[in-house]
């Protein structure tokens, strides 16, 4: 009923193509825990990746991509929970952008998107 965006379509779809996969755990009293978190239901985070070539060779710098899927202009902050010592917006041959640094808040990293804009975001990890 609705729209697609408020019968989450897009999230529906992901479910059912890309289903979650059920991993023994080595401790039964685990924490539950996820490397990231996006806060808009209108953003998609597609893709999470070591950085290539086009990011100097870092060994410890991770690729995130990310979409705006309902065709609507917001801002969403981007949280994880490794440790980011910097972030950088990037072109999809994931080459720094001119001027792209991202400021790290308490929040995460805050992301403007236009209409089905994608996003490049490289993640220096500190350690």
């Amino acid at each position: 009923a609705g729209s697609f965006q408020e019968a989450s379509v897009i999230q529906q779809a992901y479910n059912l193509n890309f289903p979650l996969h059920v991993v023994p755990a080595s401790c039964a009293q685990c924490p539950a825990w996820s490397a990231f978190s996006v806060s808009s239901p209108a953003i998609v985070l597609e893709t999470v990746k070591q950085a290539g070539a086009g990011a100097e060779d870092r060994p410890e710098a991770v690729v995130v991509r990310l979409y705006e899927a309902h065709g609507s202009t917001v801002t969403a902050w981007l949280q994880t929970s490794l440790p980011i010592k910097e972030a950088m917006l990037c072109d999809l041959l994931e080459r720094p952008a001119a001027q792209g640094r991202l400021p790290l808040e308490p929040r995460g990293l805050r992301l403007s998107f236009t209409p089905f804009r994608v996003l490049s975001v490289l993640l220096v990890r500190s350690c």
